[in-house]
């Protein structure tokens, strides 16, 4: 995997999608994967100098503005221009069919939240899944001037990047030595179902942090900022970018179902192995 050498990201559409078709090297997903999250958290970034919109899905916290929705389309015009047999899925609303067994899982403001109130942990998020096993995905995050772009191969091999630079394995340290970043949405914190596996594995770690952005939160598991990573209810567009990066840079990860609830975890593999054992047993 070669470093992108990116183009202005902020041009009009039209002009933006014949540049990336113009590119010899757009053939290969890992380029596109990383110039379209540059072109989504560019478009946010521009677009939040602006008055913004904010507007409520299901609760106060989880809310979409104009540049949800304008990143996803832009996304998904170039998708459509380069990549027309493959399918979609979009948070905000996006779906076509896969006609080759590919899909695309685009998540164009994760933590949005963040985003809309200027808290800086906030990214622009894709994954490419293929029916033979390979996952590809790619993270921008514009505050700190940093996209990952990785995953494994259909045929098992890692691989993850920062800015270009080969990120080394991950270290596998015991719980109780790393930081686990997490979330648990508040209307959940009545269910014991929930609350008392997420307590009891909450206890293991050294520390915790809710940082707001899943794709955030894996990047710097990725990357050994944090030490694993651990949800309920995680949508695919949430863990599939992130998750790809972890994979890629040695990672392992686990979805689990208990007491009616699904649990995503990442991170090294006797870390993830102590959360799980936690978790199922409360």
């Amino acid at each position: 995997m070669t470093p992108v050498q990116t183009e202005p990201t902020t041009a009009p559409t039209p002009a933006w999608i014949e540049s990336l078709a113009d590119r010899s090297d757009i053939v290969d997903d890992a380029v596109l994967a990383t110039l379209l999250v540059e072109r989504g958290a560019a478009l946010g970034t521009m677009l939040r100098r602006e008055p913004l919109e904010r507007i409520r899905k299901t609760s106060i916290s989880d809310i979409v503005t104009a540049a949800d929705h304008a990143a996803e389309e832009e996304i998904v015009a170039a998708l459509t221009a380069l990549r027309p047999d493959d399918g979609i899925l979009g948070e905000e609303g996006a779906a076509r069919e896969s006609r080759n067994g590919r899909q695309w899982i685009i998540d164009p403001i994760d933590g949005t939240y963040n985003y809309a109130h200027e808290i800086g942990n906030w990214c622009s998020a894709i994954a490419l899944r293929d029916n033979d096993g390979g996952l590809l995905g790619a993270v921008r995050r514009e505050l700190t001037d940093e996209t990952w772009v990785g995953g494994v191969t259909a045929d098992g091999r890692p691989s993850t990047q920062l800015n270009g630079r080969l990120l080394t394995p991950m270290p596998d340290l015991p719980l109780e030595q790393i930081c686990l970043a997490t979330y648990l949405h508040p209307a959940r914190i009545g269910d014991p179902n929930v609350l008392e596996p997420w307590l009891a594995a909450a206890r293991g770690p050294a520390t915790i942090r809710v940082l707001g952005s899943g794709s955030c939160d894996l990047a710097a598991v990725a990357t050994g900022r944090l030490g694993a990573f651990m949800q309920s209810g995680t949508a695919d567009w949430d863990w599939y970018p992130g998750l790809a990066l972890v994979l890629g840079a040695g990672g392992h990860a686990q979805v689990l179902h208990h007491r009616g609830y699904r649990w995503h975890l990442a991170g090294g593999e006797r870390t993830v192995r102590a959360l799980a054992d936690l978790l199922t047993g409360a």
